[in-house]
């Protein structure tokens, strides 16, 4: 989904002729993993970071056309809101000190967004949902100029029949709204890492990826209101599900089949499981005539992009036009600060290749659907939330991430050959959060206890704290 497209008027011939590429490019994928044909390097990382572009009364600036062309700069692009932008980071061997190498080109990144979003008399924001966005400003008025945010509208609408979207919360309040638009997902902004796999260890690191899932959102909530209503710890996750709610085929359209999804089960064999599952399962929704060799995969790509496992494998290529795989590990809200977002990279990369690495696999000693409930549990409840785990143990996210996963994230580091110093200092700001209780959610749930219900006052000292840089753990109401 990250190219734009020529058009967003499609006919039956438009379907017939993409179905067939992705037919031929999923069997060429096929073969090209049967033959490990697949680029197997050093482990590599990577993200996106979504954030906001505010105005003076702290309320979405719809302005990221001029933004994004004062900034010029390759590293970002637009959102579906007009208020929404991403930078991307260069990806990195998970070496030595990548990760203040990794926080130094954030550090740079950011002032230049901020710098340029002052020009224009605006700011810049990271945060899971905007306390202050209105329900007024996700309108298709406020959608980004690009044909492809235009035909992914117009598809989900039609694979919906026209059924309206309805978006129905329960949290500390209930929120009940109904969309007939996709722009409600704006609203949520995410930070998505990315880890690059050998055709030996992706199965067990997409696994793991699975696996960490809750504690990962437990850990990095961010997201606790909407529309001034107490929801979710992260909220972020009901609202991407429920904005682009449609399913599979046929019976499955409304059905539990779903394009924004957990997942069904662990890979056993392959990540093209998931390939195959694309192509079985899901309708094609963006028909482009992309018009490149089959070896480009371009059509596979474009299809994996509009089905949004919360854990997705992608294909990409390496510069001598090698394909690799990656997963995009997408749980994690945007913010609180930069360094947060960094420990919070630090912490998967550490885990996840420690969980990975494990003699008996991660999947074996923990049922997927016991995963999937660590997940949505973690999404509600955050760092309170009740996770199961290996051995039938039972233990707050709290405890899991103490006791059991932060040991595992330093052994994790140490085996990638991260020095220490670095992994000491990024672990330690996720270690003094948990220690405190204190993520971007109970920040601001406490601030609102504290002061009261004004999001507007809250967004002003999210903001203030955030450009301060201190982490999260170390905010004062």
């Amino acid at each position: 989904m990250g190219e734009e497209i020529q058009s967003s008027q499609f006919d039956a011939q438009d379907y017939a002729r993409f179905e067939q590429r992705l037919q031929q490019e999923t069997a060429l994928l096929k073969s090209w993993l049967q033959e490990g044909a697949l680029a197997s390097t050093e482990p590599q990382g990577g993200f996106e970071l979504e954030a906001w572009l505010i105005d003076d009364a702290l309320r979405p600036a719809p302005i990221n056309e001029a933004f994004l062309k004062r900034l010029d700069t390759p590293l970002a692009s637009p959102e579906l809101a007009s208020f929404n932008f991403e930078v991307n980071s260069t990806p990195r061997y998970l070496a030595g000190e990548v990760f203040t190498a990794m926080h130094n080109e954030l550090i740079e990144t950011w002032r230049h967004c901020t710098d340029t979003a002052e020009a224009l008399d605006a700011r810049v924001l990271m945060i899971g949902i905007l306390p202050t966005v209105e329900n007024d400003s996700l309108t298709l008025a406020n959608m980004s100029r690009m044909q492809r945010y235009r035909a992914l509208n117009r598809e989900v609408v039609r694979m919906r029949h026209g059924k309206p979207l309805v978006f129905d919360i329960n949290g500390e309040e209930h929120l009940r709204v109904t969309h007939r638009d996709v722009m409600l997902e704006s609203a949520a902004t995410s930070f998505q890492i990315h880890l690059k796999l050998t055709p030996q260890n992706a199965v067990p690191l997409f696994n793991a990826s699975i696996i960490l899932a809750g504690p990962m959102v437990a850990v990095s909530a961010n997201s606790p209101f909407l529309f001034g209503k107490s929801l979710w710890d992260e909220t972020r996750i009901p609202v991407f599900e429920q904005a682009v709610a449609v399913g599979g085929y046929d019976a499955a359209r409304f059905g539990p089949i779903r394009r924004v999804t957990f997942g069904n089960g662990y890979v056993k064999q392959s990540l093209m499981e998931c390939f195959e599952e694309n192509l079985a399962h899901y309708p094609v929704m963006l028909p482009v005539d992309l018009g490149e060799a089959p070896e480009q995969l371009a059509h596979l790509r474009m299809h994996n992009g509009t089905i949004w496992r919360w854990n997705r494998p992608l294909i990409g290529f390496e510069e001598d036009g090698t394909p690799h795989l990656r997963v995009e590990h997408r749980v994690v809200p945007a913010g609180p600060t930069l360094i947060d977002t960094i420990a919070n990279a630090a912490f998967y990369y550490g885990a996840v290749t420690a969980l990975a690495n494990l003699p008996i696999p991660p999947r074996r000693q923990l049922a997927f659907d016991r995963a999937r409930d660590n997940f949505y549990t973690a999404a509600r409840f955050g760092l309170r939330a009740r996770q199961q785990w290996f051995e039938d143990r039972q233990l707050s996210a709290s405890e899991l991430i103490q006791k059991v996963l932060l040991p595992m994230a330093r052994e994790g580091l140490a085996q990638l050959g991260v020095a220490e110093a670095d992994s000491r200092q990024y672990l330690e700001i996720i270690a003094q959060r948990v220690a405190s209780g204190q993520n971007g959610a109970r920040w601001q749930r406490d601030y609102v206890k504290q002061h009261g219900k004004d999001m507007q006052a809250l967004t002003a000292a999210y903001l203030e704290r955030q450009q301060q840089g201190d982490p999260v753990h170390a905010w004062p109401l």
